[in-house]
């Protein structure tokens, strides 16, 4: 990728409180979409265009990332700050200003984008338009634009007017923020040191005020994992073949599909789209209906598991509907 950017950031120090009781256990750059953290898959996204020098800032369960990418066979040269307490979008940035060039163009990833979007003709679309900064937006169905930060372009695609959550009935625009973004080094000069800073408060009016704000439009696939229904649509836009990335085959039984690293009883039956860890055990007799199964869980003979979600380390000793179990005592109803 001569000419091209080389570097990249992933925003990985956020708490996830919103996946909870998930992220009690893991964080969010490492919940699983079909048996991988959404984190390897953005490794390999980037390391599939040529980006192999990616730092991260870290904070909540800051070991457990640095544990699983300091010796990583996805392509990766791992970089990471520690932040000793959370600064922002843009702070976190900041605190990597070190591991970028001067004139440099770089990536800037959220840690919890699930996308097969064209950052390389994001890169293009930024050099062309020699403006700060350029995000990736994408177009929703109008009646979901209050979930999401909506932006709004003239004709060149240069931004004019963000909208945080708008009623549907105020949106200006079905397109919104992605995460994705291409800043130049010269974005720093937007970013004062040791402050707690954020993109769309305190960075973005600024450069919106300049005309240095650009967009690129991401036709392909994209969706952000930060919610349980979210979390939960992404894993079954996997099997509906909407998302694509590496992952375990998909088998298909009678009544449904599913994903393993465990050996599965032949008396279990699978109803609609589950995906199972490692080490499992499965009892005899199972019915595993829309669910998530992470690692190291053992379910009892003999039960339903319906529409659920069940983090690593649990015994499931009853039927269970529309639950989210996790650390051990945790029962949410979804």
């Amino acid at each position: 990728m001569k000419n091209q950017s080389t570097k990249a950031m992933i925003m990985s120090a956020g708490m996830g409180s919103r996946l909870e009781p998930l992220t009690l256990q893991v964080p969010k750059p490492l919940v699983r979409i079909c048996n991988r953290p959404v984190m390897d898959i953005l490794f390999e996204n980037l390391a599939n265009i040529g980006i192999n020098d990616v730092i991260c800032n870290t904070y909540y369960l800051a070991e457990q990332i640095i544990d699983r990418y300091k010796n990583n066979n996805l392509g990766i040269n791992f970089n990471y700050i520690r932040e000793p307490e959370l600064s922002g979008t843009a702070g976190g940035l900041k605190k990597c200003q070190f591991f970028f060039d001067k004139g440099e163009d770089f990536i800037v990833l959220s840690a919890d984008g699930l996308t097969n979007a064209d950052i390389k003709k994001g890169i293009e679309v930024h050099k062309q338009s020699k403006t700060t900064a350029t995000i990736g937006i994408k177009e929703v169905k109008q009646e979901e634009v209050y979930h999401y930060g909506v932006v709004v372009t003239d004709t060149d695609g240069i931004i004019t007017e963000f909208q945080e959550k708008p009623k549907i009935s105020e949106a200006k625009s079905n397109c919104i923020n992605t995460g994705i973004y291409i800043f130049n080094y010269k974005i720093f000069n937007y970013i004062p040191e040791n402050t707690f800073y954020d993109f769309a408060k305190d960075v973005f009016p600024k450069l919106l005020s300049n005309k240095q704000l650009n967009t690129f439009k991401i036709n392909e696939y994209w969706n952000d994992i930060g919610t349980i229904e979210q979390y939960k649509n992404s894993t079954q836009d996997v099997f509906n073949d909407k998302c694509h990335f590496n992952h375990g085959t998909i088998l298909n039984t009678p009544n449904g599909k599913y994903i393993s690293e465990s050996p599965i009883p032949k008396n279990t039956q699978f109803i609609g789209n589950s995906t199972i860890g490692k080490n499992c055990k499965i009892g005899e007799h199972v019915t595993i209906e829309n669910s998530i199964i992470w690692d190291n869980v053992t379910i009892n003979d003999n039960l339903r598991i319906s529409n659920c979600i069940i983090a690593s380390n649990e015994i499931i000793t009853e039927s269970i509907n529309n639950q989210i179990i996790g650390k051990s005592t945790i029962s949410y109803s979804i």
